[in-house]
């Protein structure tokens, strides 16, 4: 017989841990005990030897679905205490919280069914949820993950579900949110004066509402969403026209695979994504003779879908059979509201209806967005059902650590001992309550985990919020290139420390000399870099407005290369945007660096080439232009631009003047994304012995990226680009981490 001591981290509380623990036990003949703390699972087995051996290797080998093993540690106990049977024991509390927050997952087929069932008292709850499915982190205060420590610790459970919740055989063993409409949270409709209905009735009657074309504000699992009839040009119109937002792509829900492929053309890839417990959107082929209207993705041949992930979506489609555009509820800038009396108050103009339940949501979670690349896994937004992402460090840090990310896309991350913790998406810090959902999310970790930083990671950049939020905190601060941090990234997602050669192509990010980076190829390894090549400079002509307006990119190219006679003597598509006037009033600003900074980024050249390519003078959302260039990509077109290596400058001008002349849009994006792949295959022979790694938010662009590894692999070389994390700035915080541990 022998007794032996286990410890667990990772993902392993709010996961069905205790009871798959429990059942594997009796499974195996184990006696002893399991438990909860601050750290992870705790489990004492006594047996006969083989009898351990069997637990410990299913244990390890098959978790439960949703449990993430980080490590395990087994101790003999010597001094052998006889057991009489196995029992789930009281969680303890200690002083040092590393157990790691479960995110928030996608509806389990078990609870569908549940809900769909006539003879379960469970049918029609519209907040069913079990230890394999439901909320986590959008519901929780603080760990360990204990009903008390959510914002389920007001509801006290019937007795229906008390049996449920105590008996370790069942799925529903300790799951914190359990409830039902009997004990629980109930759905309730309101109109902007007062309640209309509450629980199926409320949920039918949303659904006929939407069918009629209105518009409604209607509660997911981390935030709300605006919903209509994805079928209905008028309504999606009336909601551009309501939330000004005049051609960003919304959102589809669908109600299951099936629908979607009516829509869309699916690889098996994005299938199993979309179909996936984490139900992320996915960004996927439109079909263009669906009855879908044109306003919910203008212009472009890309559709972001997913499937009902909640118990109240799938009652809703019980009463509706179309797709249903589903948007995240919020004002421009700002995060995704979490209250029906917030949405009335700044989205009343936009609205017709809410649909409401009294769960509150503690912390905010939008949706995750993923594309296919390489038929693997690309993050553009990493949130539900994917984090808090946890990385876990091969050396441990010996401080504790908080890193700020940047100022779009913002996500925080921490580090103590070896877990890398990566928050949520959070968003761009470009208002007040963004700044203030940015520090409450600082706030909700350090509450976690009991986490005083012992010192804070930013980036260069002086007007960062950020920046200037870790400046005001008296903490050591530690600030970290933009760009380098973005191969950082990728660097900690594979544990990269040695010399690489990393390639940052990126919008916008402050450079060490004080102008805009963007187009970096640096030497660099875990603690330093050294920038190699770069983007030739140039003007921004009018700052931030130069980013809306890519034609003022463009104008700035030409009179890199022609006089202004020259300039004024062409008929193009970028001459043609302007008056005479304002090309002579933009050359001054120019020819006399009046707010015109300069940058090497490779984001602003792509919304140059989208002018100069008549695609988009004006763009009205990020990447757009981006977009645009890639779907007119033609692989059948082989042929690049000229441009030139000297000594640490990407020289285009050559590239200009040639794309002046080729007249037809697909010629100039294809042979520009071309051109784009053989100048990094170009630096990296320059560089022969170092693996390549690409970074930046360029590299979201699904047709570039793949050019580039093909091209990469052809020639035998190795390379890594992130997968797990976000390429865009969303994973800036975890590159920033990782230079200082």
């Amino acid at each position: 017989m022998k007794t032996l001591q286990i410890e667990i981290k990772g993902i392993v509380q709010g996961v069905g841990f205790r009871p798959y623990v429990y059942n594997l036990a009796l499974k195996h003949e184990i006696k002893g005990w399991v438990n909860n703390d601050e750290k992870g699972v705790n489990i004492v087995v006594y047996s006969f030897e083989k009898n351990c051996e069997n637990f410990i290797n299913e244990l390890k080998n098959n978790p439960p679905v949703l449990a993430r093993i980080d490590s395990l540690e087994i101790k003999e106990i010597t001094k052998i205490k006889e057991y009489k049977s196995f029992e789930i024991i009281q969680s303890t509390k200690q002083n040092n919280k590393t157990t790691i927050v479960s995110p928030d997952m996608a509806i389990c087929q078990d609870c569908i069914d549940d809900i769909n069932d006539k003879n379960n008292f469970r049918y029609n709850y519209a907040l069913t949820n079990c230890t394999n499915c439901g909320p986590r982190y959008s519901i929780i205060k603080t760990v360990p993950y204990d009903r008390e420590n959510t914002s389920m610790s007001e509801f006290e459970l019937c007795q229906k579900c008390k049996e449920e919740y105590e008996n370790p055989t069942n799925r529903r063993y300790h799951a914190q949110p359990v409830a039902c409409e009997t004990c629980g949270p109930n759905v309730t409709l309101y109109n902007k004066n007062k309640e209309v209905s509450s629980n199926i009735e409320a949920i039918e009657q949303c659904a006929n509402y939407i069918d009629e074309g209105k518009i409604v504000a209607i509660k997911g699992l981390g935030g709300f969403h605006l919903i209509c009839d994805a079928t209905n040009s008028k309504v999606v119109k009336e909601l551009r026209l309501r939330k000004n937002r005049p051609s960003k792509p919304f959102a589809v829900m669908f109600d299951n695979i099936k629908t979607i492929k009516d829509y869309t053309i699916l690889s098996s890839k994005e299938e199993e994504l979309l179909n996936s417990k984490e139900k992320p959107i996915v960004l996927v082929k439109k079909v263009e003779q669906a009855d879908l209207c044109e306003e919910v993705a203008p212009n472009i041949d890309r559709l972001g879908c997913f499937i009902a992930y909640t118990p109240l979506h799938h009652l809703l489609f019980r009463f509706t059979n179309k797709p249903l555009v589903a948007t995240s509820a919020n004002l421009k800038d700002e995060p995704i509201i979490r209250f029906k009396d917030e949405i009335l108050e700044k989205l009343g103009h936009v609205v017709d209806f809410v649909l409401d339940f009294n769960r509150d949501i503690v912390n905010a979670c939008d949706d995750s967005v993923i594309q296919v690349v390489n038929n693997d896994i690309l993050k553009l937004r990493n949130a539900r059902a994917y984090a808090p992402t946890a990385i876990n460090l091969q050396k441990k840090a010996n401080k504790k650590i908080l890193a700020l990310g940047a100022n779009q896309k913002s996500a925080i991350a921490i580090a103590s001992e070896n877990n890398l913790i990566l928050s949520p998406h959070i968003g761009d810090l470009n208002s007040i309550d963004a700044v203030e959902y940015f520090i409450r999310t600082i706030d909700t970790f350090k509450r976690f985990y009991d986490f005083v930083p012992d010192v804070i990671v930013c980036d260069k950049h002086p007007n960062y919020e950020s920046v200037k939020w870790a400046k005001s905190q008296d903490i050591k601060l530690v600030q970290v290139q933009h760009h380098y941090a973005h191969i950082l990234s990728t660097m900690a997602e594979y544990k990269l420390e040695k010399d690489v050669l990393g390639i940052a192509f990126d919008g916008t990010g402050y450079g060490d000399d004080g102008n805009i980076w963007g187009g970096e190829a640096f030497v660099c390894n875990k603690k330093e870099y050294k920038r190699a090549y770069h983007l030739q400079y140039f003007k921004l002509l009018g700052g931030e407005k130069a980013v809306k307006e890519p034609k003022r990119i463009a104008l700035s190219l030409l009179f890199d290369n022609y006089t202004l006679e020259e300039v004024l003597s062409q008929n193009n598509s970028v001459v043609n945007a302007f008056s005479g006037n304002e090309i002579k009033l933009l050359h001054t600003m120019w020819q006399k660096d009046l707010n015109a900074p300069l940058t090497s980024s490779i984001g602003r050249l792509f919304d140059a080439v989208a002018s100069i390519a008549n695609l988009a003078h004006i763009q009205s959302y990020e990447g757009e232009t981006g977009l645009l260039i890639e779907q007119n990509y033609d692989e059948k077109i082989k042929d690049i631009y000229s441009y030139a290596l000297n000594e640490e400058e990407i020289d285009i001008s050559s590239m200009i003047k040639e794309m002046l002349e080729d007249k037809q849009t697909q010629v100039i994006c294809t042979k520009f994304i071309n051109t784009l792949t053989q100048i990094i295959l170009d630096i990296s022979n320059r560089y022969d012995d170092l693996e390549v790694v690409l970074s930046g938010g360029v590299f979201q662009n699904k047709t570039l990226l793949e050019l580039v590894t093909k091209k990469l692999e052809n020639q035998n070389k190795k390379y890594y680009y992130s997968k797990q994390i976000p390429l865009n700035d969303g994973g800036i915080s975890v590159g920033q981490i990782y230079h200082i541990t």
